[in-house]
C-alpha cells in the first residue's frame, strides 16, 4: 500500500475510532461510528469488519478494566453472560464471513432500526429506572447467559448498538442501575469481541497495519469514556445513549436514501 494512501486511511480511521471508543465506554453503540469509519477509508467491507473487531477488542478491554477497578461490575452474572456471548459472537461471525458484501450491508440496514425502536419504546430505560430483581440462583445464571448468547450473536453478525442493547438488558431483566449495567455490558462485549476477533483473524480478514494504530486510538478513547461515565453516573449515561440512538437513525437515513 502506498504511504500516502496508508496515511490517509489512518487520518480518517484513528480520530473516529477514538470517538467511538469514548462513546462506547459510556453507553455502547461505538460500532455505529467505528465500522463506517473503516468503510469510509476505502477498506473492503470484510476487511473493515475484521479491523473493527480487533480495535473494539482493545477498547473493550480498557473500559472493562476501568469499570472493574471502581467496583461497577457484578462479576458472576457478567462472566456468565460473557461466556455465552463468546459462543454467540463466534457463530455470528461465521455467518457474516459467508455473506456477500451486498447482503451484509442490507442486513445492517434492516436490523439497526429494529434495535433503535425497541430501545426507544422501553419506558423504564428512557427514565433510567432500575428495580432490583429478586432472582433465584438459577435465574441469576440463566438470565445473563441468555442475554449474552443473543447479544453476542447480534454483535458477531451486525455489531453496532450491542453495548447499548446489553445495558438495556441488564437494567430491565437483572435490575442493575445504569452504571453497573454499563460495567457488566463491557465484560460481555469483551467476550463477544474476543469471539469475533478470533474468527476474523483465522479468516485472514485483518489488516494489521491499520488495525493496530486504530486499536491504540480506540483504547485511549475507551479509557477516557469509562472515566467520564463512572464520574457522571446515570445522568450522563442516559443522554449519551439517546445520542447513540440519534446516530442510529441518521445512519439508517443515509444508508437508504443517500448512499
Amino acid at each position: 500500500m502506498p504511504l500516502q494512501e496508508y496515511l490517509k486511511i489512518l487520518a480518517i480511521v484513528c480520530p473516529l475510532v477514538f470517538l467511538a471508543g469514548f462513546i462506547d465506554a459510556i453507553a455502547g453503540g461505538g460500532g455505529i461510528i467505528s465500522l463506517p469509519a473503516y468503510l469510509l477509508s476505502g477498506l473492503p467491507a470484510h476487511t473493515a469488519y475484521g479491523c473493527n473487531k480487533c480495535s473494539s477488542l482493545i477498547a473493550c478491554t480498557a473500559s472493562t478494566i476501568k469499570y472493574g477497578r471502581t467496583g461497577n461490575i457484578r462479576l458472576k452474572p457478567a462472566l456468565c453472560a460473557a461466556v455465552a456471548s463468546l459462543i454467540g459472537a463466534w457463530c455470528g461471525t461465521q455467518v457474516v464471513l459467508r455473506l456477500s458484501e451486498e447482503t451484509f450491508k442490507i442486513m445492517v440496514m434492516v436490523v439497526l432500526p429494529i434495535v433503535a425502536v425497541f430501545l426507544v419504546t422501553r419506558k423504564g430505560f428512557r427514565e433510567g429506572i432500575a428495580e432490583e430483581k429478586d432472582l433465584t440462583p438459577t435465574q441469576q445464571v440463566v438470565y445473563p447467559m441468555v442475554i449474552g448468547l443473543l447479544c453476542g450473536a447480534y454483535d458477531g453478525t451486525v455489531g453496532p448498538g450491542t453495548g447499548t442493547f446489553l445495558i438495556l438488558a441488564f437494567s430491565a431483566f437483572m435490575g442493575f442501575n445504569l452504571v453497573t449495567s454499563s460495567g457488566c455490558a463491557k465484560v460481555v462485549n469483551l467476550g463477544s469481541n474476543l469471539g469475533s476477533a478470533i474468527g476474523v483473524i483465522m479468516a485472514g480478514k485483518v489488516l494489521y497495519s491499520v488495525a493496530i494504530p486504530a486499536a491504540v486510538a480506540s483504547g485511549l478513547g475507551s479509557h477516557l469514556g469509562s472515566k467520564t461515565a463512572i464520574k457522571g453516573g446515570a445522568k450522563f449515561i442516559r443522554p449519551t445513549i439517546f445520542l447513540v440512538l440519534a446516530m442510529l437513525f441518521v445512519k439508517i437515513i443515509y444508508d437508504f436514501f443517500l448512499a
